[in-house]
C-alpha cells in the first residue's frame, strides 16, 4: 500500500533531523513545508493544478488547447497536445513516445508543415543568430552557384 503524504513528510523530516539538530518548532515547520510541497507535486502529477506561467502568460488547460492548437505554442514554452507536458521545443524523441513523427503531429493538430514546434522566443533567437551569421545570403549564393 502506498504511503500517504503525511507519512512521506514525516519520513523526510525524520531523515533530515537525523542529520541536523532541529528544535521541536523547526521540526513542525519543516513537516508543514514538506507536506505542502508534496501535496503540490501530487496535484501537478494528477493534473489538478497547472504550472505557473512565466512572464504573465495565461494558464491554459489542455481541453482549451485542443480546441485551438495554435495556443500551445507560446512565448517561452510549447505544450505537447498529446500529453500536456511543457517544453522549449517538442522533439522527435518525445513524439516517438506518442507513436508520432513531427510531420504526423503537425498534420493531426492542423499546423502548417513549416511551423516550428518550438517556443516563440527560441525561434526568434535562432532567426536572429541566422541573420547575424548571414546564413540566408550564404544559402542564396550556394543555390546560385549550383545553377
Amino acid at each position: 500500500m502506498a504511503k500517504t503524504l503525511t507519512e512521506m513528510a514525516a519520513d523526510i523530516a525524520m531523515a533530515q533531523s537525523s542529520h541536523a539538530t532541529l528544535s521541536p518548532d523547526e521540526i513542525s515547520e519543516f513537516v508543514r513545508k514538506t507536506f505542502s510541497v508534496l501535496k503540490e507535486i501530487h496535484e501537478k502529477e494528477q493534473g489538478l493544478v497547472s504550472e505557473q506561467a512565466p512572464q504573465g502568460e495565461e494558464e491554459v488547460k489542455i481541453s482549451e488547447l485542443v480546441a485551438d492548437p495554435k495556443q500551445s505554442i507560446q512565448r517561452n514554452k510549447v505544450i505537447c497536445l498529446e500529453c500536456g507536458k511543457e517544453f522549449k521545443q517538442i522533439t522527435n524523441r518525445h513524439l516517438r513516445s506518442h507513436g508520432l513523427t513531427a510531420k504526423e503531429y503537425r498534420k493531426k493538430w492542423g499546423f502548417s508543415a513549416r511551423q516550428p514546434l518550438a517556443a516563440k522566443a527560441l525561434t526568434a533567437k535562432r532567426r536572429k543568430t541566422a541573420k547575424t551569421l548571414g546564413l540566408g545570403d550564404k544559402l542564396k549564393e550556394r543555390r546560385m552557384s549550383k545553377k
